[in-house]
């Protein structure tokens, strides 16, 4: 059995579900698939900056926002047994001048139980097997993940809104070759933490990097990402211990942060990990996705700008093609042309938004995985503390991507 729509968005997750919304109630009919069923943990620090809230009251999930995490008002920079803090800059908002944290358990499910709202079909738990044909005669085969059956999907439009370990090609690719400097990623949830409400520490790690938060229902986020030669020696060191488990007791030993943190603390279902991370950019390529979130391009985590730059580039890519749709909506084959202009302008805004911070992450998160970068970090921060909050401003904290008005267009 065969269906038509007018785009197809494969995953569910913010950038997804974003850009879903958007298009729905631009008129659209629009698919959306997710292979996992929701609620679900997800490997992320959960922080949602500032510049993100009115954003998504815009979307239409301002009520999930009032079960997050108190204000993020500081940010504390730990190494070993350093650590420095500094205020954390305001977004000019009148309502939302801090970020907060809100598990992605919560923050999925309210943004895709908002797009099934405005109209938008959501094929779940249903996994994308194949991809033929291009834009205008998109062709998909989706295959049930609760039951045995395969269903075809066509659109004209296909956006791309998976997470780092889907492949990058219409057709697939071979998973990459294993190198010694990729970068796993480790999260649990931790219930009775001793961190300060308020407070968002960033861990300097020997061959990693990672950070805590306070998020809704007062569970502790504490996420890492570590090097893959470095989990080797972590696990070397505690042979017979499950690699989360090596990860936590090395974590606790590495930063005294942590080790205070987690005192008396317990944990809240097991560790999650992923990975490799795909760091880079692919909201360029040339295949006729279109591609949002982490498929677009992935950058160091340690901003916790994650979440941010999935909803703005989900958002920014749905009001491109809302806009070229108002001008002109062209029927069958010739949509393969009428897709340039919408896709090369968002290429365009995708850089000039998240360039900047791509590259300070890169910065960042390299100094911080090497004992000496650490540590001039560190003593850059006791010298100047204002630095910490300056980077985070620079890293997106106080400025959102996208306009929340145009939504309402």
């Amino acid at each position: 059995m065969q269906s038509a729509v007018d785009a197809l968005i494969v995953g569910a997750g913010p950038a997804g579900s974003a850009a879903a919304i958007v298009l729905a109630r631009a008129g659209w009919s629009v698919a959306l698939v997710e292979a996992q069923a929701f609620p679900r943990r997800k490997v992320c620090g959960e922080c949602i900056a500032a510049s993100n809230l009115p954003l998504l009251e815009a979307l239409g999930v301002g009520p999930a926002l009032s079960t997050a995490g108190p204000e993020l008002r500081t940010v504390v920079l730990m190494h070993g047994a350093r650590s420095q803090a500094a205020p954390l800059p305001a977004a000019a908002h009148a309502r939302h001048r801090w970020g907060r944290a809100l598990g992605r358990s919560t923050l999925d499910l309210a943004l895709l139980e908002r797009a099934g709202y405005c109209g938008v079909a959501i094929w779940q738990p249903w996994s994308l097997q194949q991809i033929d044909g291009g834009p205008g005669q998109w062709c998909c085969t989706l295959r049930s993940a609760a039951a045995a059956g395969e269903r075809t999907l066509r659109a004209g439009v296909l956006i791309d809104a998976r997470g780092s370990a889907a492949p990058r090609s219409a057709a697939g690719s071979a998973a990459p070759r294993r190198s010694a400097g990729d970068l796993l990623a480790f999260k649990a949830n931790f219930r009775g933490s001793g961190l300060a409400p308020g407070q968002l520490p960033v861990l300097c790690l020997d061959g990693g990097y990672g950070g805590m938060v306070v998020a809704d229902g007062g569970l502790l986020t504490l996420a890492c990402c570590l090097r893959r030669d470095r989990l080797a020696a972590v696990r070397a060191q505690a042979p017979g211990q499950r690699a989360a488990d090596a990860v936590e007791a090395w974590l606790r030993q590495q930063c005294v942060g942590v080790r205070v943190a987690l005192e008396g603390a317990v944990r809240a279902g097991p560790w999650l990990a992923s990975g490799p991370l795909q760091i880079g950019v692919r909201v360029d390529a040339d295949d006729g996705l279109l591609r949002v979130g982490n498929a677009a391009g992935e950058v160091h985590p340690i901003l916790g700008e994650g979440i941010s730059m999935a909803l703005q580039s989900g958002v920014l890519l749905a009001l491109q093609l809302r806009a070229a749709r108002a001008a002109h909506w062209p029927a069958g084959a010739d949509l393969r042309a009428w897709q340039r202009a919408p896709a090369r302008r968002y290429a365009q805004l995708w850089r000039h938004q998240f360039d900047g911070r791509r590259r300070l992450a890169a910065v960042f998160a390299h100094m911080a995985m090497q004992p000496s970068g650490a540590t001039a970090l560190c003593a850059l921060a006791r010298r100047w503390p204002a630095g910490l909050a300056l980077g985070a401003q620079w890293g997106g904290k106080t400025r959102c991507g996208v306009d929340p008005a145009l939504l309402a267009a």
